[in-house]
């Protein structure tokens, strides 16, 4: 106790107050300066399998055997309700003409379709002779920038030469000719557009909500201000050390995490913010000197805010362990970011309250009562009465009728859990995009008038060994296979022959990653009966297809690897901190049960009432690790509250007093960390809308129903037994011994 009264004087006293504050900034300041900043270094087209995944090592035989192939296609899709003319395809056939002869930024190469007759070029269109998908290959390792790039001057050259623009041609007007880039650059490009075009409105969203809930809540202007230049402060130390780190290549950083971790950032931030200020306000109405007020509150939060950003910190840590990228790159920059915001929640936040004092309430200042009398007398106002203590109607029910609160919380969130057992995911990224975007549009066209796996191929390579076979018959026999190419023979190795596929559904569907064992099998069994042995080894598959059943694959994998690692964190942490085993399990089963209960009315919500088919496969493992930090951070919170008052008074008069004590502040701090989430949902990308709908019911679901009820029902049961094998309160101990 000593040490962290030390820690408020040190930080908030009459003096070192003004060095806090300089101190941060001159930290914001030089590092802003000297490093750069994490958004210049963001990299959007980072893999997210590792070398030894079965996909990624085809794709290496596949570059390497198959190098005409081996860039990345930008198929452009050309459509005219009726029909194409002739005129139509004949400025095609210029436009290849031209590119073939100057390719434009980063360009590989083109089809010959400018040497192709017309008759031939209109055997490639569709059966209604609508609709004519060419190819465009741009050089492989570019990033979406530059691909961007040469996507444009493909654009503007064709605007140039056509006289209109048929990109900008909406897709109902039937009467022009249309196109749209698709394939894996146009994906590529409209998917790291959606986060650059998100970034701006998704911190304005942030600031404007977390402003409005605060000055709705508290009705203070300053007291709104303060956790928002915190979290400033804190984001302006957090960008130059994660952009240092990102420049020196020890972390990679992308536009997703970026986005997400400026929603963590104002959203934890500002409840650790409110965890100190809610308890100093509440000091004050008992103590005049706004100075022991600050320290004493420091003393009492400080424990509990250093708790709970460690949780968090090492909870996303954990992703570590992940071996998806996606999930891997997440760890450090949501790690620091929390662990700086904790850091500025201790320091930055007691400097600036020491420094405005009573002021930061304004207009609504806590006085203590005789205060309050003085203050009426000036103003000739009626003279107050003194305030009860901090019970509260919730804190009595749950003590009174902890039964019934524990068995109708539990059908509550248990029903709801139920329904995380019917959740259909997808890995498939064109279902994040909105319905009007080129690449998706595109998509949709070539699945109406081809097949949609012409979209993306699946390459399988066999090694031969030189004999001679009929893999590509018994392939194209395969019911869910609508093509399959002509044999070619590897560059380097001849006896290595590769197919293109192309599947009979969207590709990036579920069902038609289900197939990628199956298509193994064949070509492991063709290779078996040609006599070849070791066939298992001599068999690759890539494309598209290949790689979405490898990241499925990955993610399995993590989540079966980091959800059990982030709970025995927690529980340990738990342990040390609370020295009870009965209350951590109990903690962490009721986190754990309002994950299950989130997914399953997030699953309600996505499914039935918006009409998602699925959800991305990567939302249950992200939602996990999000809503069972954060949401520990409010039992830690409330729990530590009883767990002090205990010490002078019974149990129950502990709860009571806790949580009317916690409410106020812990139902605040979730609305807004529930409301910064939620912002993710007004985005028009799908996996943030998903991962922000279940991760802000997550906390809705804590911060009403497990936190205020459930928790304090379970401990009122467990009695003296929520504090085993800790040392259990002297004075309940002797209100039982008068009792008995």
């Amino acid at each position: 106790m000593k040490e962290k009264a030390g820690l408020g004087r040190w930080v908030a006293g009459k003096r070192s107050k003004w060095i806090t504050l300089l101190v941060w900034i001159v930290v914001v300041g030089v590092l802003t300066i000297v490093w750069p900043s994490v958004g210049s270094k963001e990299i959007n087209n980072s893999p997210n399998l590792n070398d030894d995944v079965a996909s990624v090592q085809a794709e290496q035989i596949a570059n390497r055997e198959f190098p005409s192939g081996s860039g990345i296609p930008a198929l452009l899709v050309w459509h005219r309700e009726g029909g194409m003319t002739d005129e139509d395809i004949t400025q095609v056939q210029q436009l290849f003409a031209k590119w073939g002869a100057n390719p434009v930024s980063h360009q590989e190469f083109v089809p010959p379709f400018d040497k192709m007759p017309i008759p031939a070029v209109k055997a490639l269109l569709s059966e209604d002779q609508s609709t004519l998908v060419t190819p465009v290959v741009f050089s492989k390792g570019m990033d979406s920038d530059q691909l961007k790039e040469g996507v444009e001057e493909l654009k503007a050259q064709t605007k140039d030469e056509m006289g209109t623009d048929p990109f900008a041609v909406k897709q109902d007007d039937g009467s022009k000719l249309s196109a749209r880039v698709t394939g894996p650059v146009g994906i590529s490009i409209d998917a790291t557009g959606l986060f650059k075009n998100a970034d701006f409105k998704l911190m304005l969203g942030t600031v404007l909500l977390v402003l409005v809930i605060l000055l709705l809540i508290y009705r203070s202007p300053i007291l709104a201000l303060i956790p928002l230049v915190a979290v400033g402060f804190a984001y302006g130390v957090t960008s130059p050390i994660l952009g240092f780190m990102a420049d020196k290549g020890w972390i990679v950083v992308d536009g997703q995490a970026i986005s997400i971790m400026t929603v963590l950032l104002f959203g934890a931030g500002t409840d650790y913010c409110l965890f100190l200020i809610s308890h100093y306000r509440h000091v004050l109405k008992h103590e005049e000197d706004k100075g022991k007020a600050l320290f004493k509150s420091i003393t009492d939060s400080s424990g509990a805010i250093a708790m709970s950003g460690f949780t968090v910190v090492l909870a996303l840590f954990a992703l570590l362990l992940a071996k998806y990228g996606a999930y891997h790159r997440f760890a450090v920059p949501f790690s620091v970011s929390i662990l700086i915001m904790g850091i500025a929640s201790l320091t930055l936040v007691p400097a600036i309250l020491a420094i405005l004092g009573r002021t930061s309430f304004y207009p609504f200042i806590p006085r203590t009562h005789e205060m309050e009398v003085e203050h009426a007398v000036k103003k000739g106002k009626p003279v107050p009465t003194p305030k009860a203590n901090q019970e509260s109607k919730i804190g009595r029910l749950v003590v009174n009728k902890p039964w019934t609160i524990v068995i109708l919380a539990l059908v509550l969130l248990g029903g709801l859990a139920t329904f995380s057992t019917q959740v259909k995911s997808t890995y498939d990224l064109l279902s994040s995009f909105p319905k009007d975007m080129a690449s998706r549009e595109g998509f949709d066209r070539i699945g109406e008038q081809f097949s949609p796996g012409e979209l993306a191929p699946v390459k399988i390579m066999v090694d031969t060994e030189g004999k001679t076979g009929s893999l590509g018959e018994q392939l194209a026999a395969l019911p869910y296979v609508a093509k399959v190419s002509e044999a070619e023979q590897g560059a380097q190795n001849p006896t290595i022959v590769g197919y293109d596929v192309e599947l009979s559904m969207n590709p990036y569907s579920m069902e038609a990653m289900k197939h990628i064992p199956d298509l193994r099998l064949v070509a492991e069994k063709y290779l078996k009966d040609s006599g070849i042995s070791a066939s298992t080894d001599k068999v690759w598959i890539s494309g598209q297809t290949a790689t979405q059943y490898d990241t499925k694959v990955t993610n399995d994998r993590d989540t079966r690897v980091v959800i059990p690692v982030v709970i025995g964190l927690i529980t340990l942490l738990l342990l040390i901190y609370l020295r009870s085993i009965v209350a951590t399990i109990y903690l962490v089963a009721t986190v754990i049960l309002s994950y299950f209960s989130a997914l399953g009315l997030g699953w309600i919500i996505i499914h039935y009432v918006l009409g998602a088919d699925s959800i991305q496969g990567a939302i249950p493992l992200y939602s996990f690790v999000f809503l069972v930090a954060l949401g520990e951070d409010y039992n830690i919170f409330m729990i530590s509250s009883i767990w002090k008052k205990s010490r002078t008074m019974p149990l129950k008069q502990a709860i009571k007093e806790g949580v009317g004590e916690t409410s106020s502040v812990i139902t605040s701090a979730g609305i807004i960390l529930a409301g910064t989430f939620a912002v993710l949902a007004s985005l028009p990308i799908q996996v943030l809308v998903q991962f922000g709908i279940v991760t802000a019911i997550g906390i809705l679901l804590d911060t009403f129903v497990v936190r205020p009820f459930l928790v304090p029902a379970i401990t009122t049961l467990c009695g003296r037994f929520a504090f085993w094998p800790g040392k259990y309160t002297q004075i309940e101990q002797q209100e039982e011994r008068s009792q008995s």
